[in-house]
């Protein structure tokens, strides 16, 4: 009689077991579907960039005019140097520019005979270079001063031009033209996810996350550093809906 109880008992609890289990194993596997369903919806995305493109003209000039003297006594030296930047004061000045916005460099001054290793000695002991630099925003009068520069050459200077001395064009007025930019490179993204949606029979939802690009200054090629290429790119994600 006891022994029928305890069967019983056992057989009951596996039914509960074994219901218990099943309804897990239900409830598990509708909760791992339904994970699955959302793990296929957020991953339904596409990440495009889109490209953004404009020219400007440049509104602010640096123009360095380097010059170099020599001679054989510092004070004759000086009074060279002090010659040369008069000169190129007067070429800027009588070509309209404000004199307020030239700076000039203290000089660097050489003595050659000490700088000799057994070479041949030149003809005056000292050299000195130095810079006369206009920061202006006269973009077309530099551009229009810039090869009548010869005619401090004729009367005596001699100008230095290097890479170091390069004249730059420059544009400062990015913040004002970046917002159109940006709303042109997004346009220009969905345009792409449009096209993607499009060919994977999908269509364009909204925007997941979207990263701005840096924005680029070049000049448009060599012979017209005055006009500038600017650039920006975005990435953005989309999602894709059925």
């Amino acid at each position: 009689m006891a022994g029928n109880i305890r069967n019983t008992a056992v057989l009951g609890s596996a039914v509960v077991l074994g219901g218990l289990l099943a309804l897990g194993l239900v409830w598990g596997g509708s909760y791992f579907k339904g994970a699955a369903e959302v793990w296929q919806q957020s991953s339904r995305s596409v990440t495009v960039r889109g490209l953004a493109e404009r020219q400007v003209a440049a509104d602010m000039v640096l123009w360095p005019l380097n010059y170099t003297v020599t001679a054989n006594s510092l004070s004759e030296l000086e009074q060279q140097l002090s010659s040369n930047e008069q000169l190129i004061r007067q070429f800027l000045d009588e070509r309209g520019f404000n004199m307020n916005n030239v700076n000039v460099t203290p000089p660097r001054i050489t003595d050659q005979f000490s700088n000799m290793y057994g070479g041949e000695r030149p003809d005056e002991r000292y050299r000195a270079e130095a810079t006369l630099l206009l920061r202006t925003d006269n973009v077309t009068g530099v551009i229009e001063a810039l090869p009548q520069a010869t005619t401090l050459v004729r009367q005596g200077v001699l100008l230095s031009p290097s890479y170091e001395y390069r004249t730059e064009f420059l544009f400062t007025g990015l913040d004002a033209i970046k917002p159109e930019m940006i709303a042109e490179a997004t346009a220009d993204a969905r345009n792409a996810a449009q096209q993607f949606a499009e060919d994977s029979g999908s269509g364009v939802g909204g925007i997941r996350q979207a990263t701005q690009g840096y924005f680029s200054i070049n000049d448009l090629d060599s012979y017209t550093p005055h006009i500038k290429q600017v650039r920006v790119v975005t990435t953005v994600d989309y999602s894709l809906e059925e």
